[in-house]
């Protein structure tokens, strides 16, 4: 057994979302992801209705989480997404409150979406009282503000927060998301040191096609970030 004055190093988990094919749902569960996203928002090129969403978590194995993600939905439609998929960890990305968080999920854990500005605007963006507002959130995903509600392909600025806070590291859960792609994440990682990393558009061929290729060499990058 390794030594306690040695501990292993954290090992960033892996979420893939936006899948919408049972073969790129296959490759990153091959690939070692720890997490698979299904999107139930219509407008999202990415969108799959909650039937859908249950025929492709249905080929995850153990210890794969299906995440539902939502955006500003009502009631019924999270009740559904949770009846055809029932194990699954919800994920809030549109303009949700925290009171409104808490009604949705009804118990269910949840992840909240911050919508970081791009640019000089995220140094203006409160991370940690979004955080505290958002207390219940089994994590805090960062993802960029672009039109729309996530899958822009773009990164907000990585050094407009203080990483070394107490209250910005791994323990309290934090997953990076926002543009990241093979090339980028290993930098990403190695500078907030987050619980887990959020990819979509980075590993794709095109929207809402996957390319399993791409999700092998960020799956690969996330792994090397982790060894240093």
């Amino acid at each position: 057994m390794p030594s306690s004055s040695h501990p292993l190093p954290h090992r960033t988990r892996i979420k893939i979302c936006g899948l919408t094919r049972e073969a790129d749902v296959q490759a990153a569960v091959q690939a070692g992801a720890d997490a698979i996203g299904f999107v139930l928002y219509a407008p999202s090129p990415r969108a799959v209705t909650p039937v859908r969403a249950a025929e492709l978590a249905r080929l995850l194995p153990p210890f794969v989480t299906p995440v539902l993600l939502f955006v500003n939905a009502s009631l019924a439609e999270v009740q559904a997404g949770l009846h055809a998929v029932p194990n699954a960890l919800l994920q809030f990305h549109g303009d949700e409150t925290p009171a409104q968080c808490a009604t949705l999920a009804q118990g269910h854990p949840y992840v909240r979406a911050a919508r970081v500005p791009l640019g000089d605007a995220a140094r203006g963006f409160d991370l940690l009282q979004y955080a505290r507002d958002f207390s219940h959130a089994q994590a805090i995903l960062l993802d960029a503000q672009v039109q729309g509600y996530g899958g822009g392909g773009h990164a907000f600025d990585w050094s407009a927060f203080d990483w070394s806070h107490p209250q910005l590291s791994a323990s309290t859960r934090l997953v990076l998301s926002g543009g990241l792609t093979p090339a980028n994440v290993s930098a990403g990682i190695r500078l907030v040191r987050p619980w887990a990393v959020d990819v979509s558009s980075g590993v794709e061929s095109a929207k809402g096609i996957k390319h399993p290729e791409l999700i092998d060499r960020f799956v690969a990058a996330v792994r090397q970030a982790d060894a240093l």
